[in-house]
Formats: structure tokens, C-alpha cells, sequence
């Protein structure tokens, strides 16, 4: 499938979609922030609740986050949440720590001190990946919701002048 078709059918899914814009718009400002976050097996459980909570539309927050978070862009996103996440939490992912866990799982030191290792490792990894994607996808989330407020505005005031028309 080429590229530009692609970015057709999404575009139209997208405009396509009905409801309130400002809806529409808070499920979109959702769905880019949950796609930037390093959650990825829990994008849609998570953009299912806050647009249960919120009221907002899932569909718009499903689709948004489909297109933000895909195999091309899941790379760079753990890589900005993990750089965010060393620079502002007490603790530091690095490459040399992941190597020195697999070191020490590599070593027969039994189940206990192979399960500390981890659990360390685990805690750490958490508190840096989810501080660090929280604090790069909210800008992003801020900004794509004043943008799709714009556009779904437009896009129903284009439907309301059709509609008077015919």
C-alpha cells in the first residue's frame, strides 16, 4: 500500500468523524498524548478510560493514536521519554545498566538475586519511561487539541452551510 494513500484514508476517517468538535477535539488532544507516552500494549485501555471519564470521543483518541504511535515512531518516542526521564527524575536508564542485568541473569546466582535484579531494573525503567513521556507528550497534547478544535469547527460549519443550501 503506498504511503500518500495511507495518509488519505486516515485524513478522511478523521474529518469524517461526527460529533461536538470540542469532543472531537479533547478525545484527538487524548489520543496524541497516550501515543506519546511509553505505554504501548495499554494505548487503548487507557485512551477507552480517560475518554470514559472525559466524555470525549474514543474514536477520535483511538485513531489519533494509532497514527502517532506506529512502528516507525515508537523508536523515538521510549528514546525522548527515556532522556526526559533521566534528566528529570533521580534515575538514570542506561544502556550499560540494561548490559549489567543481563550480565547478572546471565550468572547462576540463583532465582532471588536474579528476580532483585530485575525488580530494580523494573522500578527504575517504570518511573523514568512514564515521567519522561508524560512530560514530552503534553505539549504535544496541548497544542494537537487547539488544532483539532479549529478543524472540527470548520469542518461543521462547512456542513451546516450545506446543509442550509439544500
Amino acid at each position: 500500500m503506498k504511503l500518500d494513500r495511507i495518509r488519505k484514508y486516515y485524513y478522511l476517517r478523521f474529518i469524517r468523524l461526527k460529533g461536538d468538535p470540542r469532543s472531537l477535539a479533547l478525545g484527538t488532544a487524548i489520543g496524541v498524548f497516550v501515543g506519546l507516552t511509553p505505554t504501548m500494549p495499554l494505548h487503548t485501555i487507557i485512551i477507552l478510560l480517560l475518554a470514559f471519564l472525559t466524555r470525549t470521543s474514543a474514536i477520535a483518541g483511538i485513531l489519533v493514536s494509532m497514527i502517532v504511535c506506529n512502528p516507525l515512531t515508537y523508536i523515538p518516542i521510549y528514546y525522548l521519554s527515556t532522556i526526559i526521564g533521566n534528566t528529570i527524575t533521580p534515575y538514570e536508564l542506561n544502556w550499560e545498566k540494561v548490559q549489567a542485568v543481563v550480565d547478572g541473569l546471565s550468572s547462576s546466582q540463583g532465582f532471588v538475586h536474579s528476580f532483585n535484579l530485575l525488580a530494580g531494573l523494573g522500578q527504575e525503567t517504570v518511573v523514568v519511561l512514564l515521567v519522561g513521556g508524560v512530560i514530552f507528550a503534553f505539549p504535544f497534547a496541548v497544542v494537537s487539541y487547539y488544532l483539532a478544535l479549529r478543524i472540527f469547527v470548520k469542518i461543521r460549519a462547512k456542513r451546516q452551510a450545506k446543509h442550509i443550501l439544500n
